[in-house]
């Protein structure tokens, strides 16, 4: 049989593919049966998505579009390769009129394929292969196989038998913001800011990304910190990457302060969206990106040559859906609505945890999640309560070792069935009570 010899990097990371993936892959319907489980009894504690409605106006125009057949027609058509303006526009207005963004207008917006997209692009459009990266520990998992595949260095000696090729990739830096003995996020602020500047001096890294509320914590780094982390940044010449994939989903009476930030203000801030969370538009794939006018014109050369231009149908109903829900309220609205009923899901959540188990967890702040604390090696944890229980959690080493004794639990999918999270959390309360018995 004929070798298939690959890039060097595939070969690399086909034998390290994401830690989530193979979890969830692990619970497909066929290794569910090989369990002796009923693939209809599982539930799932595992899945990173929002499950409320999109907005019925937003759905009206996609049905609007579709009804006219001249528009329609439109919809097929390529769109300039940042997005077309007036959705550019719209999602100026979007940020002025939630979160109190000043000076920021379309020449500092482009829009993408999707926020996963728009990262694998952004890096190869702020650093060159081999520079290197600071990620949070913990943090999501997808960062590090995009950062290989977006700054491997290529100029890499040909290795005719395809056998243990050497990949020399960027550096990923981590800044550990989390004290698994205290089960706590940020314990020591100044000892972060101390390692971060202690970092910056000897690796000298490209970008640091920071997600706010964050995955898999939900936790949401504080102002003076991130004021702090910044002013250093800006200092250094590193860029700042707030990934503001939950940023609508924040739980407190008021949003930090730094969500109402402008690439204007900190040229070297970028804010990473995602039309994934907010509006549940997880499959009608689009993101877009606020930064500095001159990494908005190196992305849409980038955007050039990876997804051309944006889904133009996606664009034409998010515009004509804005255009209407900012000035009329409509937005605001919608986003407290959706806001509070994942409030509600998290205290279900935490209380079904605290009666059944009795473990320790982090409150979220925003986002999807809790983190909880197994006690023991997570994969061994997950494995056998999903095997005796049907209850599948997350392990948390994936995301980071400060979290390798601890399991993300995911309430966004399940924010129309509070039944299903407290009959989970029973399950395994028992089984663990009935495993400390013994």
């Amino acid at each position: 049989m004929a070798y298939i010899r690959l890039s060097n990097i595939i070969e690399e990371q086909m034998k390290r593919p994401s830690p989530i993936r193979q979890i969830m892959k692990m619970a497909e319907r066929k290794n569910i049966i090989e369990m002796g489980l009923n693939p209809d009894d599982v539930i799932s504690f595992g899945g990173g998505w929002v499950n409320h409605e999109v907005p019925e106006l937003m759905r009206e125009k996609y049905i609007e579009i579709a009804k006219d057949p001249l528009r329609f027609h439109a919809s097929g058509a390529y769109s300039p390769t940042p997005g077309e303006l007036g959705l550019r526009e719209q999602l100026a207005l979007f940020e002025q009129d939630v979160f109190g963004v000043k000076e920021i207008g379309p020449e500092n917006i482009i829009v993408g394929q999707s926020s996963t997209q728009l990262t694998h692009d952004l890096f190869v459009s702020l650093a060159n292969p081999g520079e290197d990266v600071v990620l949070l520990d913990p943090t999501y998992a997808n960062y590090g196989g995009q950062i290989d595949f977006a700054l491997t260095d290529t100029k890499i000696i040909h290795n005719p038998t395809g056998v243990n090729p050497v990949v020399p990739a960027a550096e990923i830096v981590h800044l550990n913001v989390f004290d698994p003995v205290e089960w706590k996020y940020l314990p020591d602020e100044d000892k972060v800011m101390e390692d971060l500047e202690n970092i910056i001096k000897l690796y000298d890294p490209k970008i640091i990304i920071i997600p706010s509320p964050d995955n898999p914590t939900s936790q949401i780094m504080p102002h003076r910190l991130v004021r702090n982390i910044m002013e250093m940044c800006e200092n250094k010449g590193v860029f700042v990457m707030m990934d503001f994939a939950y940023k609508t989903q924040y739980f407190s009476e008021k949003p930090p302060e730094y969500f109402s930030w402008s690439p204007n203000e900190y040229p070297h801030m970028i804010a990473m969206h995602s039309n994934s969370k907010w509006a549940r538009g997880l499959g009608r794939r689009l993101g877009w990106i606020e930064a500095h006018p001159r990494v908005v014109a190196a992305m849409e050369r980038v955007q050039q040559c990876s997804i051309l231009c944006p889904d133009t149908l996606h664009q034409m109903a998010i515009k004509e859906y804005l255009q209407e829900a900012i000035p009329s309220g409509e937005l605001k609205k919608y986003l407290n609505d959706v806001r509070s009923r994942y409030k509600a899901t998290a205290d279900i959540t935490l209380k079904a945890i605290d009666e059944h188990l009795g473990m320790r967890r982090l409150v979220p702040q925003g986002g999807l999640y809790t983190v909880m604390d197994a006690g023991m090696d997570a994969d061994k944890f997950m494995l056998e309560v999903l095997k005796n229980t049907g209850v599948l959690f997350i392990p948390g080493g994936g995301f980071g070792q400060s979290i390798k004794n601890g399991v993300r639990i995911s309430y966004g999918p399940l924010i129309n069935d509070h039944d299903k999270i407290k009959e989970g959390m029973e399950r395994v309360g028992e089984f663990v009570k009935g495993v400390q018995k013994d």
